[in-house]
Order: structure tokens, then sequence, then C-alpha cells
């Protein structure tokens, strides 16, 4: 293999080399309150909403509910309300921000179900782009993210914070 057919991710490493524990990163992220440090963009009562740190397209976006649920027929009609209001608004954000030609918007509920962090459940919202999935992904199985986390954090952060604002 030659030095063009090598694809270096070195911020992978940190991940790769942390301890692992059985601890809810959906739980623990929110109760640090450091939303930038997190990428937590907006926090609504019920749910809040936060960058994928692993995502598969720029502006990769997830709501999660504030309870360590598994299945949406656990959390109350409050609760899930709150969080469908909260997709709906990230849709609306994403499509300010990025203006998407369409969005992706799903969950995965348990392991078979493809979800990487089963125990809680969340919804994903994915911009799409006619013609975004490049020889990289089709052939590779690899993701080119062209915006930095800071940029894409900020960028997303003040549409969130200005709809706030009109509320």
């Amino acid at each position: 293999m030659g030095e063009k057919d090598v694809l270096y991710s070195p911020w992978r490493m940190d991940y790769i080399l942390s301890e692992k524990d059985n601890k809810c990163i959906f739980c623990l992220k929110p109760n640090e309150q450091d939303d930038k440090r997190h990428l937590i963009l907006f926090r609504s009562e019920y749910s809040f909403v936060i960058m994928n740190l692993y995502p598969y397209n720029n502006g990769h976006l997830m709501v999660v509910p504030n309870k360590h649920v598994s299945k949406l027929s656990n959390i109350s009609k409050i609760e899930l309300n709150d969080l469908f209001e909260t997709v709906q608004l990230t849709e609306k954000m994403i499509n300010k921000t990025y203006n998407p030609d369409g969005i992706n918007i799903g969950m995965n509920l348990g392991k078979a179900a493809g979800a990487g962090i089963d125990q809680h459940l969340h919804v994903h919202l994915i911009p799409r782009w006619n013609g975004d999935v490049n020889f990289m992904t089709a052939i590779n199985t690899t993701r080119v993210i062209p915006e930095s986390f800071d940029k894409a954090y900020f960028r997303l952060k003040e549409q969130f914070d200005n709809e706030a604002t009109k509320k």
C-alpha cells in the first residue's frame, strides 16, 4: 500500500485509546453544563440537540430526550411532544444553516436496528445534497466532512440562539 492509499484521521486516536465504560454519554454530557465542549446546541425542557461526533455528513445532529430510556414507549406524551417539536426546530435550523436538498430523519432502536448507543434513544437528522454520496462513501466506506466541528458548532448555535430570542 503506497502513501497515497492511506487516509489519516489522527483525532480518532484519542477515542481509540480512551478508557471505555458503560456510562451513557447522553446523560453525562448535558449534566456537565459545558455545552460548547460537548457540542450541545440547544436545550428544551425535556430534550437537547447535540452534534454527532462521528457524522455521516456536515450538520449531522441528534435530538435526545433528557430521560434515559431506550424505547419511545417509555417516555410520556409531554416528553414525546417536546422531543418531536425539537426535531422540527432542528430541521428548521439545518435548513437555515446548510440549505440542503433533503434531510434524513430517523431512529435506530436497539443494537439489531443499528443503534450505536442503544440504551438512550435519540433522533438523527442528517442533511443531504443531490450527489453527496461520492466514491469515498460508495466504494471505500469513508466519509469526507469538509467543515470543522468548531465552524459547524458556531454556525448552528447562532441559528438556534436567534430562534430562541424570537420566542
